[in-house]
Order: structure tokens, then C-alpha cells, then sequence
């Protein structure tokens, strides 16, 4: 029997809120009662578990069971429930902010009461003599390269997405509102599903060690076990942290919103011109009083939100629909082959994107990608970092990505501004516009902010994202602001 390597992930891994966030559907069997949990709850057992390995965490049954019985009591009564309106789902899965129970507990769910004996029994299971740790270093490099790798794909998706997508007559001029749609579909579809990575957490049911034999475990637990072990693995946290937070970016989201609120959003040109008259620039724009500024703000804003937020769902139901058919990545080519391959890939294209900074095989290049692509690593593994220093500091409130926002945020901001004063010429245009697409693009995201804001019960997530939109958008007007209604923004001396 071939020996399964298990990776030894250092615990501050779970203040990622990539990892720690539940699925976005949180009752995939559509069971007539439910309770999720919520990221503080996570949180709050993830801190009383530090000493047990991540990959065998689970809530004890036990803490839960007399709110889950209550639910099993209550049931549809009455010929009401053959009402749809009566019977249908509620639009929220969590219909307060009380303590919660299993995914699939209510009628007809599998748990019973003589489950939290097996549940125990499953929790405290140590690994076979077959199966041995990744050092903690190959860990933590194989992190690291799956970061620095998926940056770069996230980023030149974001670029092509934000290219295609800005063409004459688009019904949406904010061209980064797709790519952060795209980003949060991703997510989504990655934290709901449970084939990619099935491999990680064994073929089968847990066995029971005394007798050999298959425990009984049901689809909820089986569920939360392979949910675990799957958020420890390198290259989930590669394409959830590094590629969908890459793919999508909170600052050039506030960019946008202040651009639409100043009335200087790029509008791609929709009529013909007159030959007699020059062309007109995508950035010149009819004057509009304050109202209609302040609606195009909330146009943008709400857009966003609301896209975002559904395209994680939209991402997480599209993953069980397909489960029947997702492919499962094979356990030996993960560990053997794509783990060490990433490590020479990640820093080799990372050499290769500085070196054609600097001998560009054309100059439009280093505006368009190249200098994007040489930031977009220094500023998704400053976000991994922050992250695994504060999220965990307030369970309620993910200060790790509200930190990178603003942060970020501020930086575009700064960098937009001397880019249209101008300052450098068109090496120094480049180069700002390089660390505004990859440093600070990468910097900040979206698919993680949508993530805690379903995640998180419903009055700390409407508090966490009404102060990400409110202080974002007052960071633009404060560092922008004076530039915009002062001197004006001049154009561009190179191609953006």
C-alpha cells in the first residue's frame, strides 16, 4: 500500500477566511429545516481546536443537539404546507443569528442521536502507519508558488475579461464588474465542491479501527470532513486565495465608483463621428449635475454587490449540479508531480515576466501585462500574510480583508493620481499602471468579501460590507478628490 502524504499546514492557515467561510449552499439537500454556520462561529472553534490536526476538525454534535432536536420537532402542519408559498424555501438560510446545527439537519435529515458516538470516534482518529506529513517548509513553499502561479492567471484573466468586455454600446461601462463576477463564480463553485479533491480525503467511509469495518456516516459529516482536509490543501488555497482573489479587485471596484461619481468613467464611443470633427476620447463625457453623479455611484456599488454575491451562489449550485461528472484530481500527480512542477513554474515565470520588463519584445507590452504581471505576486502574498495576522482578531469583523481593501484602495488612488497629473513619462505611466493592475488588483479582492458577507451572520455581514463600500469610497474621494475638482485629470502619456 503506497504511503498518502499529508501536508503539515501551520494553524494560522485557518484565519484564512478563504478556508474558514462556509459553502455558499449551505442546504444542498434542500431540507425543510436548516441552521448554517456562520464565520464567527468557525472562528470561535477553530480557536478551541488549535491543537488537533486541521484535517480531522469537527464541531462535537454534542454542543448542538437540543437546538437540532427542537428543529426535528417542528414540523409542517396543517393544509397550508401543501402552499407554495408556505412550503417554499426562505430566501435566507439563516432566518436569525442563533447558535446552529449540521448541514442537512431537519425532516427526513439522516442524524440521530446515537451519531455523536461515531462522530467522536471520527474526530479523534489518527492517520494510518501508510500515511505520513509533508515537512511544514514544503508546505508552506508549495503555498506560496501556488499563490505566486494563480496570480498571474488571475491577473491576465482580469485584463483580457476587462478588454473584452469594453467594446462600443456595452450596457455596463464599468469593465471590472465582470471580471469580479467571474471571480466570485469561481469561488463559489470551489468552496461548495466536493470531487476535485476527493482524493485528499480517502476513497471511502471512515473504518472503524477495532473491527475493520465501515462506520455510518452520514453525508452532512461526511460533508464537513472532506471540507476540512480539503482547505488545508496548497493548491485549494492557490486557486481560492491566489487565482479568485487575484481575478477579482475591490480597488479598481472603488476606482470605478468615484470615476462615476466624478463623471470621468471611460465610456467606450457608441456613435460615428463626423469626418470634419476629430474623434472624441473615451474619457470625455456631456456635464451631469450632482444627482446624477450620486446615482451612477450606486449603480456601480449596487451592481457589484449584487452580481458578485449571486455569482457565488450561482458558482456553488452549478458545482452540485455537476458533482455526477466533476473529474477528481488523482492523489499521486497532486503530491508527486504538480506540486514540485508549480514550484519551478511559479518562480521561473515570475524571472521570465521581470526579464521582459526590461527587454520588452514590444514597449505596449510593459503597460499592458508585463509590468502588471511582475507586482501581481508581491500584492496577493501581502494579502495571504494580513490575512493569517488579523482575520482571526475579530471574529465578527474579517480585519485581514477589510485591511487589504482600504489599503489597497488608498493605493490605487495615489497611483491613479500621478498617473494623470503626470509624473515620469510614459516609463513611469507604465510602471503605475502596472502596480495598479497587479500590485494593488491583486492586493485587494472581491471573491473573499462576497465570501464573508454570506458567510458571516446577517447583522455583522450588512456592518462589514456597508463600512468596506463607505470608508473605500471615502478613501477615493480624499485621495482623489482634491486632484479631480482641483487641477483636473490630465490624459495619459501611455496606453491604459
Amino acid at each position: 500500500m503506497s504511503r498518502r502524504r499529508y501536508y503539515d499546514e501551520p494553524s494560522n492557515y485557518q484565519n484564512l477566511d478563504e478556508i474558514l467561510a462556509p459553502p455558499p449552499v449551505v442546504n444542498p439537500n434542500e431540507q425543510s429545516f436548516y441552521r448554517g454556520d456562520s464565520i464567527e462561529e468557525e472562528r470561535d472553534f477553530e480557536e478551541g481546536q488549535r491543537s488537533v490536526p486541521t484535517r480531522f476538525h469537527h464541531k462535537p454534535l454534542e454542543q448542538r443537539q437540543s437546538r437540532q432536536s427542537e428543529a426535528l420537532r417542528r414540523g409542517y402542519e396543517g393544509e397550508d404546507a401543501d402552499l407554495t408559498e408556505i412550503v417554499g424555501p426562505p430566501p435566507v438560510d439563516r432566518q436569525d443569528d442563533s447558535p446552529t446545527i449540521p448541514t442537512g439537519a431537519g425532516v427526513g435529515s439522516p442524524y440521530s442521536s446515537d451519531l455523536s458516538e461515531d462522530h467522536s470516534k471520527t474526530d479523534t482518529d489518527s492517520p494510518s502507519p501508510e500515511e505520513h506529513h509533508v515537512s511544514r517548509f514544503a508546505t508552506e513553499l508549495y503555498t506560496i508558488s501556488y499563490l505566486i502561479f494563480f496570480s498571474f492567471l488571475g491577473t491576465l484573466a482580469r485584463l483580457g475579461l476587462q478588454a473584452l468586455t469594453f467594446y462600443p454600446g456595452a450596457p455596463v461601462e464599468t469593465g471590472v464588474l465582470w471580471a469580479n463576477f467571474s471571480g466570485s463564480f469561481v469561488f463559489g463553485f470551489l468552496s461548495e465542491d466536493r470531487k476535485v479533491f476527493r482524493d485528499e480525503w480517502g476513497s471511502g467511509p471512515p473504518q472503524d479501527s477495532a473491527n475493520g469495518e465501515e462506520k455510518n456516516e452520514d453525508p452532512a459529516t461526511a460533508k464537513k470532513r472532506h471540507g476540512t482536509v480539503k482547505k488545508t490543501i496548497p493548491l485549494y488555497i492557490g486557486l481560492a486565495t491566489g487565482f479568485c482573489g487575484s481575478f477579482t479587485s475591490f480597488s479598481s471596484f472603488m476606482r470605478d465608483a468615484f470615476l462615476a461619481l466624478s463623471n470621468n468613467l471611460p465610456t467606450p464611443i457608441s456613435h460615428p463621428t463626423p469626418s470634419t470633427l476629430p474623434p472624441p476620447s473615451i474619457s470625455s463625457t456631456v456635464h451631469r449635475n450632482g444627482g446624477y453623479s450620486f446615482m451612477a455611484l450606486l449603480a456601480v456599488l449596487i451592481l457589484t454587490t449584487t452580481l458578485s454575491l449571486s455569482a457565488l451562489s450561482f458558482g456553488a449550485h452549478l458545482a452540485l449540479a455537476l458533482e455526477p461528472i466533476t473529474p477528481t484530481l488523482p492523489f499521486r500527480f497532486t503530491r508527486r508531480i504538480l506540486d514540485p512542477l508549480t514550484v519551478f513554474l511559479a518562480f521561473g515565470v515570475w524571472t521570465g515576466a521581470i526579464i521582459m520588463s526590461i527587454f520588452p519584445p514590444r514597449d505596449g507590452w510593459r503597460g499592458e501585462a508585463l509590468f502588471a504581471l511582475v507586482f501581481a505576486p508581491l500584492g496577493c502574498l501581502t494579502r495571504f500574510y494580513i490575512s493569517l495576522l488579523l482575520n482571526a482578531k475579530i471574529p465578527a469583523f474579517p480585519l485581514g480583508t477589510f485591511t487589504v481593501n482600504i489599503a489597497g484602495t488608498l493605493l490605487e488612488g495615489m497611483f491613479y493620481d500621478l498617473q494623470h497629473v503626470p509624473l515620469g513619462g510614459k516609463a513611469g505611466c507604465q510602471v503605475l499602471q502596472g502596480l495598479m493592475d497587479g500590485f494593488c488588483g491583486c492586493l485587494t479582492t472581491v471573491s473573499t468579501w462576497v465570501g464573508e458577507l454570506n458567510g458571516l451572520r446577517r447583522r455583522h455581514g450588512y456592518v462589514y460590507g456597508a463600512l468596506s463600500l463607505g470608508v473605500g469610497v471615502a478613501a477615493m474621494v480624499a485621495v482623489m478628490g482634491g486632484v479631480r475638482w482641483g487641477r483636473g485629470f490630465a490624459a495619459t502619456v501611455c496606453e491604459t
